[in-house]
């Protein structure tokens, strides 16, 4: 079965109307980022104006971190916002009453996400250059590796939550919010990975995010890029990517069977 350009612009259109005709959800889409930038940015400009220069670079990690991150919590909060902006609307049955597949509807949401994420991300990366002079690009062209790995992260984290919230119904919702949040401290995206506890550092060597944080501060302290750690990361994204796709499917599949699709939410 191959999927259908159209119905997926049909979805893709649906959201993009949604956002042209409310201001409310365009701003949502920049404040966070913004915010998040705002706080970070003023405490990394403390830091930076300390005597020093290992503290300028870590003032430099910090805005870093802060942005990349932002990056997959974009991503995956714009698959699972999406998703329950479905369910809110009580269109979930509407849409796979038409000849919509679930493969159709995925795309269409992830291809949602990486605007909301342009969306969110962009502003604040001009802010930050702005406000104190950092440029992230100067991370040069891996910078589009950090970004594909963290995107792809984001997605298999909301397809997990999609999951949780067809098998568990409007219950679940609140995940959307807070899984990628909890996975932050085992992400090491502020410090180095030694930091952790030894006992739960395998945990943390099993996210993708990990290996991208490390990555980065490679580049911005020593200046050399670390090939294996990308590795790692487009190794365990295709892992956990191919898991949360089987488990989306197997439980569309038994919401469909339960007739869930037409009640989920109530």
């Amino acid at each position: 079965m191959t999927c259908s350009a159209r119905r997926i612009w049909g979805l893709l259109y649906r959201h993009i109307a949604l956002y042209r005709r409310s201001w409310p959800r365009l701003i949502e889409l920049v404040y966070w980022p913004v915010l998040q930038m705002c706080i970070w940015g003023f405490t990394a400009q403390f830091i930076s104006s300390r005597a020093g220069s290992p503290l300028v670079m870590a003032a430099g990690l910090l805005l870093a971190g802060v942005l990349l991150w932002e990056v997959a919590l974009r991503s995956q909060m714009g698959v699972a916002v999406s998703f329950l902006e479905e369910l809110w609307s009580r269109n979930l049955g509407h849409v796979f009453v038409s000849p919509l597949r679930p493969t159709e509807m995925v795309g269409g949401l992830i291809i949602v996400s990486m605007l909301r994420m342009l969306a969110g991300v962009l502003p604040a990366i001009g802010l930050a250059y702005l406000l104190y002079a950092f440029n992230l690009f100067t991370l040069g062209p891996v910078l589009v590796l950090f970004f594909a790995n963290l995107m792809v992260m984001g997605w298999w984290v909301a397809l997990g939550v999609v999951s949780l919230i067809l098998r568990h119904g409007a219950g679940a919702e609140t995940f959307a919010w807070a899984v990628l949040f909890g996975l932050t401290p085992l992400s090491a995206v502020f410090y180095p990975v030694t930091v952790l506890p030894a006992a739960i550092r395998p945990l943390a060597l099993a996210l993708p995010s990990t290996h991208v944080f490390e990555g980065m501060r490679a580049i911005v302290v020593h200046g050399v890029l670390i090939w294996s750690e990308l590795g790692w990361a487009a190794g365990l994204n295709i892992v956990w990517m191919a898991a949360a796709i089987l488990l989306f499917a197997h439980q569309f599949h038994a919401a469909r069977v339960r007739g869930a699709l037409l009640s989920i939410g109530e």
